[in-house]
């Protein structure tokens, strides 16, 4: 993959760029969307205090990815959550692989998900980081890049200038894994920043390779607020070559048992419709064709010719699964471990 040809991402991609944004504290509203829109809720999404986890998702794909796209998204789908979707038809074919969520799968199901983090405190941030920057120093952070996408309309290619820059004093860089859980109050800091540093953040990444590895990382762990609320893992499972490679290894029926019993959230990467991807529907998340994982609120009789989520409960209970107790245990895990060091982003 040639770094000359990656790109770079605007303020809308970064403000987004997590798979997953952790919402706390909403509001009260009334929500009357489906996937299909044929259905209309008989129950309010309430959230905040009191009620489960809500969701956020960032999905990313390239041209030819929607299949995927829609897969995944009929995987992760509930009432209570949000979705942004977003297929990107800038930069070359390695680069949209690299950064295609599309490639990733759910483990666990989404009332899995709130069951679990409502143990846990709505402030935590799952940010793998580092400040160990090895290779990365001089092949993506200190050259200065300049990609004319975030100023016209066209595809461009990105350009590099022949210098490099240093490091900078003003506050130190990390990096890490471009899947986080970002806590809501993280997300509005990043985005009102009542102080100066995400937006000077945000000027300094824009002259960065692949800024999705190092713009959360570095503002979470230069900020007094919050950079004690970091979990340091992705909650993700993949598999590596030795040495590793850009790339995880695709992952297939013989990664089956290994996956589930690694409590992860989200397993990388899937071929198009792999059959492993047919076992983790049919096992853990209960969903079958072109239907949504059902949870607590769907209530119609299950059968071959009717959708159990054709017709909706309360939106705001949760049943977990088989894979919950797992879940809790590696989530429980790897809190645990951030308590006792404290000094993750030194």
């Amino acid at each position: 993959m040639k770094a000359d040809k990656k790109w770079v991402f605007t303020l809308f991609f970064t403000a987004f760029i997590s798979i997953i944004i952790f919402i706390t504290s909403i509001y009260n509203f009334s929500s009357s969307y489906t996937l299909t829109n044929s259905h209309k809720p008989i129950s309010t999404v309430h959230r905040g205090t009191g009620y489960p986890p809500a969701f956020a998702y960032y999905i990313s794909g390239s041209r030819g990815d929607g299949d995927r796209i829609f897969r995944l998204l009929l995987a992760v789908y509930h009432p209570r959550n949000r979705y942004l979707l977003h297929i990107g038809t800038e930069g070359s074919d390695d680069e949209r692989m690299s950064l295609s969520f599309a490639l990733d799968y759910p483990l666990v199901t989404q009332d899995d998900m709130s069951h679990a983090f409502s143990s846990i405190s709505r402030d935590a941030n799952f940010i793998d980081h580092t400040s160990d920057l090895g290779w990365k120093e001089g092949q993506r952070i200190t050259p200065i890049v300049v990609d004319p996408g975030i100023y016209l309309a066209r595809r461009a290619q990105i350009f590099r200038a022949t210098e490099k820059r240093p490091l900078p004093n003003a506050f130190k860089v990390f990096t890490g894994s471009p899947w986080v859980i970002l806590s809501r109050s993280f997300l509005e800091y990043c985005i009102f920043a009542w102080d100066n540093l995400p937006r000077t953040l945000l000027m300094y990444v824009n002259n960065v390779i692949l800024a999705e590895e190092v713009y959360f990382h570095t503002v979470i762990c230069n900020s007094p607020d919050f950079k004690n609320t970091t979990v340091n893992a992705d909650l993700r499972y993949m598999v590596w070559d030795d040495p590793p490679k850009m790339e995880p290894l695709f992952l297939n029926k013989s990664n089956y048992d290994e996956m589930v019993e690694s409590g992860a959230a989200f397993a990388r990467q899937f071929a198009k419709n792999d059959p492993v991807l047919d076992m983790v529907d049919s096992k853990i998340l209960k969903r079958s064709g072109n239907r949504v994982a059902p949870g607590a609120w769907c209530t119609a009789r299950r059968s071959w010719f009717v959708d159990p989520c054709s017709q909706w409960d309360d939106v705001n209970v949760v049943r977990p699964g088989n894979q919950v107790k797992k879940f809790e245990e590696s989530l429980k895990s790897v809190v645990d471990d951030s308590r006792v060091d404290l000094n993750q982003c030194s």
